[in-house]
Parts: structure tokens; C-alpha cells; sequence
């Protein structure tokens, strides 16, 4: 019995299969993982008081966004179109800003969100409101 003691703790551990681990490991984390930046979009709170500053800026914009379409006004349309759009809505130098009002569909994602206010923050003269 003494013997069988001694054989089994002169053998030698194999490392092989603990690299091999270690390799899969590294290759799993590395492909499963995102390099992506990601960016931030303001939003801000509405404030007690602003319903007489918008009495002096232009009539607010609607927009209704969907999963597959945007609607400006009633008017349906690509978010290609959007800023182009948006430009005949633009006010005056003297006249203030315009209000946007962005009215969400149950099926939007964030991603969508997301696209429609970095084309929105693009225009300076635009303050945009999340309906909720």
C-alpha cells in the first residue's frame, strides 16, 4: 500500500489542459466583449414657470415617434427627412426658440430615441420635451 502512495505522488501534473482553459477563457471574454463608445444625450427636467416663457416662442412642434415612421405635425416621415424638415420650423433670430414635443409609441426602442434627439440637438433653437 505503501508503494501505490509513493507512485501517485511522484507523478507529474500536466499544465497543458490548464493553459488550454486559460486560452479559452481569454478568447471567450475578448469576443464577448464591446469597444463601442457610447455617448450621452441631455435630457432635463421641466421647471415650475416655463408655461409663461413659451407664450412668447412660436407654436410648439409635435412629433410622434414610431418604431418604423415619424410623424412632424401630422405629416409622416423618414428620419432622413427630419432635419430638413426641421429647418422650416426654425425661428427668427428676434423670436425665441421653438418647443419640441416628442410623443414615444409603446414599441420605440431607446436606440430610436436616441437617433431622433441627436438629430434634434443638431438645432440649437429647439427645445425638445419627452411626453410621457
Amino acid at each position: 500500500m505503501a508503494l501505490r502512495l509513493a507512485k501517485r505522488r511522484s507523478r507529474r501534473l500536466s499544465m497543458t489542459s490548464l493553459i488550454d482553459v486559460i486560452f479559452l477563457l481569454l478568447l471567450f471574454f475578448m469576443l464577448s466583449s464591446t469597444f463601442s463608445r457610447y455617448g450621452s444625450v441631455d435630457l432635463m427636467a421641466a421647471e415650475a414657470g416655463q408655461a409663461a416663457a413659451a407664450t412668447t416662442q412660436q407654436r410648439p412642434v409635435f412629433l410622434k415617434i414610431g418604431l418604423d415612421q415619424l410623424s412632424l405635425n401630422g405629416d409622416v416621415l423618414a428620419l432622413a427627412d427630419l432635419a430638413s424638415r426641421l429647418t422650416s420650423f426654425a425661428p427668427e433670430q428676434d423670436s425665441g426658440g421653438v418647443q419640441v414635443l416628442l410623443n414615444l409609441e409603446p414599441d420605440v426602442t431607446s436606440q430610436r430615441l436616441v437617433d431622433v434627439l441627436a438629430v434634434l440637438r443638431r438645432h440649437a433653437a429647439f427645445s425638445v420635451t419627452v411626453l410621457g
